[in-house]
């Protein structure tokens, strides 16, 4: 890949020493992350960051600074999200920045940041790491979305400071990450009242906020600080996190890029950029797991956790014709599944939860990225246990049926471990076994008898766990046919599809998200009353008044 090319690659790699836009800071069992953006710190040039606004470089910093909170901290209980400013909390997305950008980026843009905010609930509710928003000034749009996202909210009653969600007023589309979605459904707002708040401009504050459910708490700005380190400290106490364990440090992550290659330690990519196609090959572990207290930031499934995180974001932003990924593994089953039985038997530890839960996020991003995937098993693959989790993300699983011709390598096989049966649920909350069996639950108890075995082809088939068992005569043509059919389809319709396709059974407030997201933004970002030359958002900070095309559609 030419210099050019790779310097204007987005990195989300990051550590706290190339921070431009957040101040991370730990007292005992009580860290602030503190919000001060660098106006002129923005990831593309043609815009300023002023109040507290941010764009994809503040959320990558933010999506660091949470992951090695939950690694590098098991210290800490509490975490307070507040800004550095003297009196802005957090003017949400730049519209400069929203303005200008393709579709492709604000779609990006607005799934990245949403997952931000579901890895900050999660570390809430299941890692014993809670999150304060201390509100110290207004606070609009993505900022009250980035608040939304904490456990619970405290702001200054000053006659200043309000939340605002003026998306729909101001620039004629909808907040990006999940602010409806959280506003009924988290905190539980009374429609008509939602209704009201999402058409006022300048927001509600005070009392009025609290009533509504808008915020759990207001006090004198002289106050606050002091209330949030008090309520802080009263949360940090009730955590199961341990005050004495050492965390692990998260190096910054080692990746070569070349022209038509993406390689890390344990996964690797290969672009065939004509067709479309990324070839996804995932390692599985060379080595037993450690002991307990020698795990460190090498561990496999840590390891392969940060890789394919890593990997799924920069296909995602950098590669967006790219909109095939055919995933492949290799490697020993029994040393995956001894690190899976490892994962399950410590599954208490506040590590392994961490490490879990991170595999968890993962293999969610895959789920929700608009790609389709496809999976190949053949002879030498390892989908084992963790790795048999990307076969059942996938919207296809091929699966050879014996041998191919003049390979004396044994046929290929399917390995179920415990962690297919819960360590890893979707948005839907469902494993990806059960959303396959919804026809049918009572299968997944049939599953369960066959955990650690070995299983061909015709098996697999029979117990549903892949899509086609094609043999060694007929595997080159189908497969490929079927990876030509594909990329002869339109993108949008296989984007559309795909996310309706993939989950299935109960909605959560997470899958409604994703689901209201892909819908709203592939259609209100692109109309005119928005993007047009006279729309909202192209307008916004003119003086001018957008002209609306006044048909409902």
């Amino acid at each position: 890949m030419a210099e050019a090319q790779l310097n204007n690659l987005v990195d989300f790699r990051s550590d706290p020493s190339r921070y431009k836009h957040w101040k991370l800071s730990v007292d005992g069992p009580v860290a602030t992350l503190a919000m001060d953006v660098r106006e002129d710190g923005g990831l593309r040039p043609g815009y300023e960051l002023k109040l507290n606004s941010y764009d994809l470089g503040v959320d990558i910093e933010l999506h660091d600074a949470v992951q090695r909170l939950r690694f590098e901290h098991p210290e800490v209980g509490a975490v307070v999200l507040t800004s550095a400013k003297e009196r802005v909390f957090c003017a949400g997305a730049n519209i400069r920045m929203l303005s200008q950008s393709s579709h492709g980026w604000k779609v990006n843009f607005c799934k990245f940041t949403n997952e931000t905010r579901n890895g900050i609930e999660e570390a809430s509710a299941q890692s014993g790491q809670v999150y304060i928003a201390a509100v110290n000034g207004p606070c609009a749009g993505g900022g009250y979305e980035l608040a939304l996202a904490a456990d619970r909210i405290i702001m200054a009653d000053d006659g200043n400071t309000a939340v605002s969600l003026p998306e729909v007023p101001l620039l004629a589309v909808l907040p990006g990450t999940g602010g409806l979605t959280r506003l009924v459904d988290k905190r539980m707002v009374r429609r008509d009242r939602a209704d009201f708040f999402c058409t006022l401009e300048e927001g509600i504050k005070g009392k009025r906020a609290v009533d509504w459910r808008l915020v759990d708490e207001v006090v004198p700005r002289t106050k606050l600080s002091e209330t949030v380190q008090q309520r802080a400290a009263e949360i940090a106490a009730k955590s199961d996190r341990p005050r004495n364990a050492k965390g692990i440090a998260l190096p910054i992550l080692e990746r070569s890029i070349t022209e038509n290659e993406i390689r890390y330690g344990h996964v690797q990519a290969k672009l065939d950029r004509a067709k479309g196609i990324a070839e996804i090959t995932v390692h599985a572990p060379k080595v037993q797991p450690p002991k307990l207290d020698a795990i460190d930031a090498g561990f496999w499934p840590l390891a392969l956790a940060r890789e394919l995180d890593d990997l799924v974001l920069h296909l995602r932003t950098n590669e967006d014709t790219t909109g095939m990924w055919v995933v492949r593994t290799e490697g020993d089953a029994d040393l995956l599944a001894a690190h899976d039985d490892f994962m399950e038997a410590n599954k208490d530890h506040w590590l392994v939860r961490e490490i879990r839960l991170f595999l968890k996020r993962v293999l969610k991003r895959v789920d929700v990225s608009s790609r389709t995937v496809f999976a190949l098993v053949e002879p030498g693959s390892c989908f084992t246990g963790t790795l048999l989790e990307l076969a059942l993300a996938a919207d296809r699983t091929y699966m050879l049926d014996g041998q191919f011709e003049g390979d004396n390598r044994p046929p290929a096989t399917l390995r179920m471990t415990q962690a297919n049966f819960g360590a890893y649920p979707m948005v839907n909350g469902l494993t990806r076994l059960a959303s396959r069996n919804l026809d049918n639950p009572a299968h997944v108890d049939v599953l369960k008898r066959h955990i650690g075995k070995d299983i061909e082809a015709v098996d697999a088939d029979e117990l549903g766990l892949v899509t086609f068992t094609p043999d060694d005569i007929d595997w080159e043509d189908e497969v490929r046919i079927a990876i030509e059919e594909r990329a002869a389809f339109s993108p949008d319709a296989l984007t559309g599809m795909e996310a309706s396709l993939r989950f299935g059974g109960p909605e959560t407030m997470e899958s409604k998200i994703f689901a209201r997201l892909t819908a709203w933004q592939n259609w209100i970002f692109q109309r005119p009353n928005a993007v047009g030359e006279q729309g909202a958002l192209k307008l916004y900070g003119t003086g001018q008044r957008a002209a609306y095309d006044r048909k409902r559609v």
